[in-house]
């Protein structure tokens, strides 16, 4: 994943950019946690990301996530939290995708 591609999705330092992607993930996810977007979450992951412009040492990866990284670490607690496997549309699947 590069930092290009985290700009492109919306996700910018100077916040996330009306009608990108990134606003639309961001109108979803406060939608379904009921009207704000929480913290560690796919939103505000990509944003710090974003805002940082630190992806290319997280871990994420074109062929995939990186061993003992910070990717991996967040992939392994989320599997955790849902029962041994990472689910679509959270954290780590949707900031793999972008």
């Amino acid at each position: 994943m590069s930092d290009q591609n985290v700009r492109n999705a919306g996700f910018t330092p100077s916040g996330i950019s009306a009608g990108s992607l990134a606003s639309s993930m961001m109108s979803h996810e406060a939608r379904a946690s009921g009207g704000g977007v929480p913290s560690g979450g796919p939103t505000s992951t990509l944003q710090g990301m974003g805002a940082r412009g630190t992806t290319h040492s997280s871990g994420f990866t074109n062929s995939g996530i990186s061993g003992n990284s910070t990717a991996s670490h967040m992939m392994s607690q989320e599997a955790r939290c849902h029962g041994g496997g990472t689910p679509r549309g959270g954290t780590t699947s949707t900031v793999q995708s972008i």
